[in-house]
C-alpha cells in the first residue's frame, strides 16, 4: 500500500508540468489526500507492530515459567527413577542370596518374604507420592498462569506472584492496600482483590492463608498497640474483604499477623521498609489433603 502511495505521488507530480492550474490544484489536493491516507497507514501499521511485539512478550514470559515447572517436574522423575533402580537392586540382591542359600528354615524364609513385600509396598508409595506431586504441580502452575493472565495490567512493584515451597504466595505492597498505620483497604485495591478473588474462586480445591508483615519502626496510636496489632488488623481487613464483596468461602481462609519478623528485605533503608510492608495471600493444598498425600499407603 505505501508503495502505492508513492508511485501515485511520484505520478501526480510528473503530470503538474502539463496540465492547467486548476487541473494542477486538484491534483494537488488529491495527492495531499494520498499523503494524509499513507501516514495513517503508517501509523497503524506501527500501533500493530507494538501490540504484536507486546503479545510476543507474554509469550515468551509464560513460555519460560512453563520450561522452568517442567525441569523441576524433570529433575523429580530422574530422582525417583534412581530410587525406583536402587529398590530393584535390592530386591535382586535378597533373591540371589535366597537362592545360594542350600538349607533355610521356614522362619528365615517368611522374614525374607517380608521384607521383599515391604520394599515393593515402599515402591508403590513413592510412584503414588510422585504422581500426586505431579498433579500439585501442575494446579499450581496453572493458579500461577491465571493469576498473572488476570492482573497482567496491575504495576509488578505493587503485585507478584511465585511458587515458593511448593505454594503460590501472591504479594500486595502496603501502599496499594492501606494509607500509612492504616488497616482500611483503599478503593484502588478493590480491582486487585476482585481479580484474585476471581481466580482462587475458581480453585476452591485450595485454601487460602493472609499474612500480614511490617518493617520494624514502632507504631503506637490509638486501638493500634504495636506492629502486631497493625498486621494482625491488615490481614483480618484483606479475608473480610474477600468474603463479604467477593464471595470467598470464609471456610477456607486463616488471617494472621506476622508483624516485623519475615522481612524480605534490611530495613535500614526506605526502599527496604517499603518491601517489609506487605500483605501476603498464601494458596496451598488443604490439610487434609496434604495429610493424606503424606499417609503410607493403605493406612487410609
Amino acid at each position: 500500500m505505501l508503495r502505492r502511495c508513492l508511485a501515485v505521488c511520484v505520478a501526480a507530480f510528473l503530470l503538474t508540468s502539463c496540465v492547467s492550474k486548476k487541473k494542477y490544484n486538484l491534483q494537488l489536493s488529491e495527492l495531499e489526500a494520498l499523503k494524509l491516507e499513507c501516514a495513517e497507514q503508517v501509523t497503524t501499521l506501527s500501533e500493530q507492530k507494538k501490540e504484536l511485539e507486546g503479545n510476543l512478550q507474554d509469550a515468551q514470559s509464560e513460555l519460560s515459567v512453563t520450561k522452568g515447572a517442567l525441569q523441576a517436574e524433570t529433575d523429580k522423575a530422574n530422582t525417583l527413577a534412581n530410587e525406583n533402580e536402587y529398590l530393584k537392586s535390592t530386591n535382586t540382591n535378597l533373591l540371589e542370596r535366597l537362592s545360594d542359600l542350600s538349607v533355610i528354615n521356614k522362619a528365615g524364609a517368611e522374614s525374607i518374604k517380608k521384607s521383599l513385600e515391604a520394599i515393593s509396598d515402599q515402591n508403590k508409595y513413592i510412584q503414588g507420592l510422585n504422581a500426586s506431586i505431579q498433579q500439585k504441580d501442575s494446579l499450581n502452575l496453572a493458579l500461577v498462569m491465571n493469576l498473572k493472565r488476570s492482573l497482567a495490567d496491575v504495576n509488578d512493584e505493587d503485585v507478584t506472584v511465585e511458587v515458593k515451597k511448593g505454594v503460590v504466595y501472591i504479594s500486595l505492597s502496603d501502599k496499594m492496600l492501606f494509607r500509612s498505620g492504616s488497616s482500611t483497604i483503599s478503593s484502588k485495591a478493590d480491582d486487585v482483590l476482585g481479580k484474585i478473588a476471581q481466580v482462587v474462586n475458581d480453585h476452591s480445591d485450595f485454601d487460602i492463608l493472609v499474612e500480614g508483615h511490617t518493617d520494624n519502626v514502632p507504631i503506637s496510636s490509638g486501638c493500634v498497640k504495636d506492629n502486631w496489632d497493625l498486621s494482625v488488623d491488615r490481614a483480618t481487613a484483606v479475608v473480610r474483604a474477600l468474603q463479604t464483596k467477593y464471595n470467598v468461602d470464609p471456610s477456607r481462609m486463616t488471617a494472621g499477623g506476622r508483624s516485623e519478623y519475615v522481612p524480605k528485605a534490611d530495613n535500614e533503608s526506605s526502599e527496604g521498609r517499603s518491601s517489609n510492608r506487605r500483605t501476603e495471600i498464601i494458596v496451598l493444598p488443604k490439610l487434609e489433603q496434604f495429610f493424606e498425600l503424606l499417609a503410607p499407603a493403605g493406612t487410609n
